[in-house]
């Protein structure tokens, strides 16, 4: 797997799949992301996803620990 970044840009639009979960069950969903809110991404599907628990793989090919961006995504872009 490649090396998991921050990510500091807009999420919301992204195609992602989740490669590493603390919940098994959650590892190989993926969509394209319509919310993010604090702790939460939520899918197309309306799957919603704590952020804390998931390792995300952009469409580009970036890993984005999960841990890594909780919070409000507008204070991660400024």
């Amino acid at each position: 797997m490649k090396n998991k970044i921050f990510m500091d840009g807009e999420l919301i639009g992204s195609f992602v799949e989740i490669v590493g979960s603390t919940n098994k069950s959650l590892i190989g969903l993926s969509g394209k992301i319509i919310d993010e809110t604090l702790n939460i991404i939520e899918l197309e599907d309306h799957k919603k996803i704590a952020k804390n628990q998931a390792i995300f793989r952009l469409n580009n090919g970036l890993i984005i620990d999960g841990k890594l961006i909780v919070g409000r995504p507008e204070d991660r872009a400024k």
